[in-house]
């Protein structure tokens, strides 16, 4: 389906958004914003807008991106954590009553509840919640299909990383338990203002399963949790674990043509998903490896 005609946007919106409505950059919130135009048909191309899309922008900023999209696609949500710049994000959307903002936290907002569903998740996504933000509507939201994101170089290559690496790890295995994952390109720094001191990269995941049962995502993040431990140890040291989790996993682990003392970084996706069938989903549901803390650090 084609592309509805789009208003054309001037090459730097976000710097006159920010004359216009008095806004600061937030150096908590670590926003840089989006201002060069030119990126913004490289992520829509990414993308594969159409006019029956139905997306989610998180990390809306000034509205560069959030009108591109709007202009192209049947609805969009924008999820903007910072109220100083609803004033902004207002004045973009205003061409497009299709378009629904929701000022609040995205890690916290519940993304099933959005209506229409997404089908597609496009955002300039704030650096420190990135790849929260990515396995949490990887998991809320089952009919969305395409991720196409803005996020920290790092991020990038640990949520496209293949076994063995440094790089890879437990958002590496969840993601990609259910999605293909593709860094698309690195990112200049100059399209940010004021420019952020870390490079940014393109990141593409298509969806290929459902998100892993909760089960799974434990064993995941309690296999990887003592990365210098052989994954059996590492597992037998997660709240709840089982007295025999230790040997049932050295047992799964040969029966995967693993040695008995691998360690978590040499299992692919597929090895974790068959290591849960081996270990059960009773053993599993007890395990609470506990959680990872996040910065607010980002930028729009």
């Amino acid at each position: 389906m084609s592309e509805p005609p789009a208003r054309p946007l001037p090459r730097q919106a976000s710097l006159e958004r920010l004359r216009r409505f008095e806004i600061r950059p937030n150096r908590e919130l670590g926003q840089n914003f989006l201002i060069d135009s030119n990126i913004l048909d490289v992520i829509g191309r990414a993308a594969a807008l159409d006019a029956e899309d139905v997306v989610l922008e998180v990390g809306g900023g000034l509205g560069v991106l959030s009108e591109y999209l709007a202009a192209r696609t049947r609805h969009l949500h924008v999820v903007e954590i910072d109220r100083r710049l609803q004033p902004a994000l207002e004045d973009a959307l205003a061409p497009f009553p299709e378009a629904e903002l929701h000022i609040g936290d995205a890690v916290k907002l519940d993304l099933s509840t959005l209506a229409p569903a997404p089908t597609k998740v496009v955002a300039n996504l704030p650096y420190g919640v990135a790849a929260t933000v990515l396995l949490k509507s990887i998991a809320e939201l089952p009919g969305a299909t395409t991720w196409v994101a803005m996020v920290q170089r790092e991020v990038g290559e640990r949520l496209a990383a293949g076994p063995g690496g440094k790089a890879y790890g437990a958002t590496s295995v969840i993601a990609q338990l259910s999605c293909e994952v593709r860094v698309l390109r690195r990112v200049a720094r100059t399209v940010f203002h004021p420019e952020p001191n870390v490079d940014s990269a393109l990141v593409q995941l298509t969806r290929r399963a459902p998100s892993p049962p909760g089960a799974l995502i434990s064993l995941v993040h309690a296999a990887f949790a003592h990365r210098r431990k052989a994954l059996p140890g590492s597992l037998a040291l997660a709240a709840g674990a089982s007295p025999d989790l230790r040997e049932r996993a050295r047992d799964a682990l040969e029966t995967l043509g693993h040695p008995r003392d691998a360690r978590a970084e040499r299992l692919s996706p597929g090895d974790f998903a068959r290591l849960g069938e081996l270990l059960g989903h009773e053993r599993l549901e007890a395990l609470q490896p506990g959680g990872t803390t996040t910065t607010r650090g980002g930028r729009r």
